[in-house]
């Protein structure tokens, strides 16, 4: 959840996923945004996915490998810390 302007808290999502490895927005709407990241070693690539709900003040995310059947945790630890660094920076909002 986020409190505050929807634009904002899209826009610290994608300030956020901007500055980490691998990641390339595909797709920025007002309220949606489409971001490939890509593993170092093998190139396997994740699509993540973000909407804010304005409606609710909650930012809904979808994380999925392309290929593959186990990422040892990667895209869990991933959306984890964008979601530790999203509330850690909210104060800006």
């Amino acid at each position: 959840m986020f409190d505050g302007n929807p634009d904002r808290a899209l826009e610290k999502v994608r300030a956020l996923v901007s500055t980490m490895r691998g990641a390339t927005l595909v797709e920025a709407k007002s309220d949606y945004l489409y971001v490939e990241f890509r593993s170092q070693m093998f190139r396997f690539v994740d699509d993540v996915e973000f909407f804010v709900d304005a409606r609710t003040n909650q930012i809904h995310f979808r994380s999925a490998s392309r290929t593959g059947h186990s990422d040892p945790g990667v895209n869990r630890a991933r959306m984890e810390r964008i979601r530790k660094l999203f509330e850690t920076r909210s104060r800006d909002l």
